[in-house]
This record gives C-alpha cells, sequence and structure tokens, in this order.
C-alpha cells in the first residue's frame, strides 16, 4: 500500500495549483458577486490539458490516471468550487460518459472538442419532478424512422446555457420506469432546443445553472448512447464518475477552509494573544485538519480502484458522501473561527459554507448515498420496497 503520489501525479497537482491560485483564486469573491466567470477561462485549461485528465491521448485527452482527475478537482475547488462544478460536468458526466457509452464516431466527433474546451457540455436528466428517483423522468422520446422526437424540460441542469452538446436523458415507454430510457447526444442549435438561466443560487453562484425546454427536437438515431433500455445504466454509470469529481473537489473546500483558519487564528489576538492558541480554537483546527486528511484518502482509494477497472460504486459513494459533509462541517467551523469577519464576503468561508452546502444535495443526496451503502451491507434494497 503507497500513500505517496507518483512524480507525475505531483507534477499535475503543482501545475494545478499554481494556474488556480493565479488565475482563479483571486477573482472567487468577485465571480460569485456577479454569477458568472469568464469562460475564456475552460479555453486555457482546455490549453492546458485540464479538461481531459482521463481521456486518451487519440482523443484530445491527457491520457492521466484517476487519481490525477482528483488532483485537478480538489486543486480547482480548492480556488473556486463553481469553477470546479462546470469542470467535473465537462469531464465526469459528459466526456467519460461519451468515452465508455458512444460509439467511435460519437467519440471522435465530440472528445476532441470536449478535452480542447471548444466546446462544453452538459447532463441532462434532473427534471421538476425527478431528481433522486431519475427513473421517474417524464421527457418523451418517440421513434419516426430513423429519428427521434424528443419532448420535455429539464432543471438545475449545470452548464445548461453555457452548453454546446448536451447528454439528454428520456423515456421510450412510458409508465415503463427504468425499462424504457434511453439516453441521447444532442447538439444544442438543434431546432426547438431551447434553454433559459437560473439565477439566485445559494452557493456556486459563478456557475452557470440553467433549464432546458426541449420542443419538439429531432435527432437522428445515430444520436443514442447505448441502446433503448440502456439509458437508466448510461445514467448510473456517469453518476459514479459525477460523484467522485464532487468528493473530490469538497476536499479541495474543507483544505481551504483549513488554511485560511489556520492563517487567521495565528493573527487574529483576544486577550493579549493569538487565537490559536486557544484550546478550543485548536479543537476546532485539529478536527477539520483530521476530518480533510480522511475525506481525502477516501476519495484516494475510490481512484485506485478506478484506475484498476473495478466497480467503484461503493467506494466513490462513501467518498462523496463523507467528503460533502466535512466540507460542510470544516466551512462551518471556519466562520466560528473567524467570527463576525466569517459572516461577510470579505473573507473566504461565507462563501465556502454556501458552495458546500450542495454537495450533500447534487449528484445524489447524503441520504442516497446512505442507502446505496446501506444496500450494501444488508443486501435488502431500500428505494423500490
Amino acid at each position: 500500500m503507497n500513500f505517496e503520489l507518483t512524480e507525475e501525479q505531483r507534477m499535475i497537482r503543482d501545475a494545478v495549483r499554481e494556474f488556480a491560485r493565479e488565475k482563479i483564486l483571486p477573482y472567487a469573491r468577485e465571480w460569485d458577486i456577479q454569477e458568472s466567470f469568464p469562460r475564456e477561462l475552460l479555453y486555457e485549461m482546455g490549453e492546458l490539458g485540464f479538461l481531459g485528465v482521463p481521456i486518451p491521448q487519440e482523443y484530445g485527452g491527457a491520457g492521466l490516471d484517476f487519481i490525477s482527475e482528483a488532483i485537478v478537482f480538489e486543486e480547482i475547488g480548492y480556488a473556486d468550487s463553481s469553477v470546479r462544478t462546470t469542470l467535473s460536468v465537462q469531464m465526469s458526466l459528459v466526456e467519460l460518459t461519451i468515452l465508455n457509452w458512444g460509439t467511435e464516431e460519437q467519440k471522435r466527433k465530440y472528445l476532441p472538442k470536449l478535452c480542447s474546451g471548444e466546446w462544453i457540455g452538459c447532463f441532462g436528466l434532473t427534471e421538476p419532478g425527478a431528481g433522486s428517483d431519475a427513473s421517474n423522468i417524464q421527457t418523451r422520446a418517440v421513434r419516426e424512422g430513423d429519428e427521434w422526437v424528443l419532448n420535455g424540460q429539464k432543471t438545475w441542469i449545470s452548464n445548461g446555457t453555457w452548453a454546446d452538446v448536451a447528454i439528454i436523458f428520456a423515456q421510450t415507454q412510458p409508465g415503463s420506469r427504468h425499462k424504457g430510457m434511453v439516453a441521447f447526444v444532442v447538439e444544442t442549435n438543434t431546432p426547438g432546443y431551447h434553454t433559459r438561466k437560473m439565477k439566485g443560487k445559494l452557493g456556486l453562484r459563478a456557475s452557470d445553472t440553467g433549464e432546458i425546454f426541449l420542443d419538439n427536437v429531432r435527432v437522428p438515431d445515430s444520436a443514442r448512447l447505448g441502446e433503448v433500455g440502456q439509458g437508466f445504466f448510461v445514467a448510473l454509470s456517469a453518476l459514479d464518475n459525477g460523484r467522485y469529481g464532487v468528493a473530490s473537489g469538497c476536499v479541495g473546500i474543507a483544505q481551504y477552509a483549513l488554511d485560511c483558519s489556520l492563517e487567521y487564528a495565528k493573527q487574529r489576538e483576544a486577550f493579549g494573544r493569538p487565537i490559536a492558541g486557544f484550546q478550543l480554537v485548536q479543537e476546532m483546527l485539529a478536527n477539520m485538519y483530521v476530518e480533510t486528511e480522511a475525506a481525502r484518502l477516501l476519495v484516494y482509494r475510490a481512484g485506485h480502484i478506478k484506475n484498476k477497472g473495478e466497480r467503484s460504486t461503493i467506494a466513490v459513494s462513501m467518498a462523496k458522501y463523507y467528503a460533502s459533509e466535512v466540507a460542510k462541517r470544516a466551512a462551518d467551523l471556519a466562520i466560528q473561527i473567524h467570527g463576525g469577519y466569517g459572516y461577510s464576503n470579505e473573507y473566504p468561508p461565507e462563501r465556502l459554507w454556501r458552495d458546500a452546502r450542495v454537495a450533500s444535495i447534487y449528484e445524489g443526496t447524503s441520504q442516497i448515498q446512505q442507502l446505496i451503502l446501506g444496500r450494501h451491507l444488508t443486501g435488502i434494497e431500500a428505494f423500490y420496497g
């Protein structure tokens, strides 16, 4: 068992860290207020290879391992979770899904553009009436000759209004739940495809979030990902990858919460000495430290399993569940350590707290992760009785 990063992984970490702390971190507060960040930033990351870390070089990616991918997400998440969310959707939910389920033609058409940042992707699964229960989607797909006609609505879609290409999930057999689901790769300039930006989010304010409206959108049968009826399994495999990205990014949030708290506690004085010398402050710092390290190890363990090509659902679920809860606790303690300043956006903790909050909701709530782990432990299905 080796806990050391390889030389290549250290080089990736150092390169991403330098970029994130120079090009992202100084502007995170401003982007949060503006509820947007420059899309050009993604082109820069594409040129540096940060947008296609686990994608083979033959499709325009960097061809690196999943530990390297986690490092990228952690370092970008340390600087700004809004940017990390955009990156995670691009790489984990869109690129890897096309790589794992797409035809050779689909891979060669879309992956190079996505890895370079020329195109942005989104993942259209969630609907107004279908969140945790993905098999309840109402978007319809009707076959007409060699085409499919899509009608429906998607909501809470990260990269939703920025995307050039979307993975859209639809139902071919109403009432059949997961048995009739199918996934399509849809270019967003297709007639009948419309979006609307969603504003006013609690956190991840700088990331693009939108609704998608499908009004008689026609796509060729060649746009399918997998077979009819496999859409549910396409979604589950994609969510495994997405949860890994969220877990990695949450480690970044927790680490930044710890780092800024340490810096503040050493400088802030009360009763004639730095508050870092107070036992209860040290207790909070120690808890943040231990939990952050534990979360990182769970992420790396999941990455190790993914690198071996083994099924990683349980390891990823465990990492996502724990890391998302750790990020919330670390951000909350950071506010406590900063006192009144922690409640102001002049300091990082309040943004970290808001950004961390959604991590236990999207890509499968903490309660869904508990049910996945509970089913693994007991062998009893809690979802459908």
